[in-house]
């Protein structure tokens, strides 16, 4: 019971982690984006990443982590993918209107309970698929504003929704057959993300926003946000590796929708953005509908663990009658010689 306790506490832990960084990074990227013109969204996420690794790095020299070398084609194929997966999602942003891109966002968990319900036989039940509707319900009322199709956009969205899923899948699965941790997987495979990024970012930036990133009139006030942006997205890469890898990826969706919803609200009160009511009545039919997720994948857990429980003894008796009927036979075998 206390090993029990104490990794739900670990859950929460990681969960209020990577809701309080990713907030916090949203909030000082807007500023940087919006206040002080800096549009180069990919480039900048390869710096985040170049970050990221160099602070692990110096985390494994002071011995706060051990390092576990894992397959260099596994590692190179995870965090190319995530990082065109990046990429992907900030060009269908810059084809596609803002609702078209809230969309996009919205379809990767029905595809991802697809994905992994075809290729991994994992079960969702009816409960679960009704709280994960209503919680994109409310998140498309407060966030999609207008719907736009065109046919570069949409397909650049359906290549995002494709490689987003795999990537998180894949963050999952990793961590558990190959036995790493988070933190192992996130040092292992920052280095390739972060170079596919700083190779693309500036050709994508300049497609997106006609500008070009090394031309940029970097002010002593745009560099420091850039600091601090980079400082905060160690943080969220960290949390974001944790979260999938402690519960499931749906999971660390419906919580990217928690935080588009407190990024409404806090973007109304610190930044005095636009807030309606549809915003509102969006924000309240997902809360509930998180609620109503949180809910029942609790109790599907703990009715998973009691059936382990309970099939425990059984499992034993299983596994020593072999060995009692061999050591049987053996004896036998014996006193026939």
């Amino acid at each position: 019971m206390g090993e029990m306790s104490g990794l739900q506490l670990g859950v929460v832990g990681a969960l209020f982690l990577s809701v309080a960084s990713s907030v916090s990074i949203v909030i000082c990227n807007k500023a940087l984006m919006s206040n002080l013109s800096f549009q180069f969204a990919t480039t900048l996420t390869s710096w985040h990443l170049m970050v990221t690794y160099c602070s692990l790095h110096v985390a494994l020299r002071l011995n706060f982590f051990e390092n576990k070398p894992i397959d260099i084609k596994t590692v190179m194929m995870f965090g190319i993918l995530n990082g065109v997966s990046i990429g992907l999602l900030n060009l269908s942003l810059g084809f596609n209107s803002i609702g078209f891109y809230q969309m996009t966002k919205l379809a990767i968990i029905p595809f991802t309970v697809l994905l992994e319900t075809l290729f991994f036989k994992k079960q969702f039940s009816q409960k679960i698929k009704f709280s994960l509707s209503i919680l994109l319900l409310g998140v498309g009322i407060a966030s999609i504003t207008d719907l736009q199709l065109n046919f570069v956009g949409t397909i650049l969205s359906l290549l995002a929704i494709i490689t987003t899923c795999i990537g998180q899948i894949l963050t999952n699965t990793i961590q558990k057959r190959l036995n790493v941790s988070s933190t192992q997987l996130l040092y292992q495979s920052a280095p390739f993300q972060a170079a596919i990024l700083f190779l693309t970012g500036p050709f994508v930036d300049q497609c997106l926003t006609k500008q070009n990133v090394f031309a940029y009139k970097y002010s002593p006030v745009v560099l420091g946000f850039i600091v601090l942006s980079c400082l905060i997205a160690v943080i969220v890469n960290f949390s974001t590796f944790l979260v999938i890898g402690k519960t499931s990826p749906v999971t660390y969706q419906v919580l990217g929708h928690l935080k588009t919803c407190l990024v409404l609200a806090f973007g109304y009160t610190l930044l005095h953005d636009p807030f309606t009511s549809r915003n509102i009545l969006g924000i309240l039919i997902a809360i509930v509908g998180m609620g109503m997720y949180s809910y029942f994948c609790t109790n599907d857990t703990k009715r998973k663990q009691l059936v382990d429980i309970s099939t425990l003894p059984q499992i034993k008796e299983r596994d020593t009658t072999p060995l009692v009927a061999s050591h049987q036979d053996k004896e036998s075998k014996g006193s026939h010689v």
